[in-house]
């Protein structure tokens, strides 16, 4: 998988109790196992994946008096459509991307951040990480199932550059849910005048899978 990186801000535990490396309980670096989507519900949709890759945040956790580092590395299996932009010709227009993180607790509490962001804090991480997205600004939100677990599905509106031009774009995220021994999000792009993928994304999000498919 490609790597990316960034730093997260610092969480506080204070588990006074511990009073030893984090390291030694196995909580300083954990991978997620990235997530898919059932390939009927894919190619129904039009879509095709692209690419699986990782990225890096850093957590710091303190106990004590002492200071551990967290590693959660992070899965984002994106996967693409063509859409025919007119005199703009084809392009690979919309996007959807599954998000899975670890979940990593200590004592019954998560320290993972991304399970408590909201779904703008979510796009504003996965903006931050890949660009290409501005003016992002909030819509809608719906209730969906995804896992068989009930989540906030919000709309976003924004702007891309898409064939050298900047085109609208709406931006559908989820909150996170539980899968497995992760943690996963969806988030989809589109240019706001493809009203019927708005649908295909949902369809997307409804078939999520804990793994790849085979």
């Amino acid at each position: 998988m490609k790597r990316r990186q960034i730093i997260a801000g610092a969480g506080t535990v204070g588990l006074a109790s511990l009073a030893g490396c984090l390291g030694t309980v196995g909580l300083d670096s954990h991978e997620a196992t990235p997530a898919g989507i059932e390939p009927e519900i894919r190619e129904d949709a039009g879509y095709e994946r692209t690419a699986v890759d990782e990225l890096r945040l850093e957590e710091t956790v303190d106990v004590s008096v002492l200071s551990e580092e967290i590693v959660l590395v992070n899965a984002l299996t994106e996967y693409e459509k063509t859409l025919d932009l007119g005199l703009l010709g084809e392009h690979q227009g919309a996007e959807f991307v599954a998000f899975s993180s670890p979940q990593v607790e200590l004592l019954g509490r998560g320290l993972n951040p991304i399970g408590e962001r909201s779904t703008a804090e979510l796009v504003d991480l996965v903006v931050t990480n890949y660009g290409g997205i501005g003016d992002v600004d909030h819509k809608t939100d719906e209730d969906v199932t995804v896992l068989g677990q009930s989540t906030t599905l919000s709309t976003f509106t924004g702007e891309a550059e898409l064939g050298g031009r900047t085109v609208d774009v709406d931006v559908l995220v989820t909150e996170t849910v539980a899968a497995g021994d992760d943690l996963v999000a969806t988030l989809g792009v589109y240019p706001t005048t493809f009203e019927n993928e708005g649908e295909h994304v949902r369809s997307l999000i409804g078939g999520v899978l804990e793994e790849l498919p085979d």
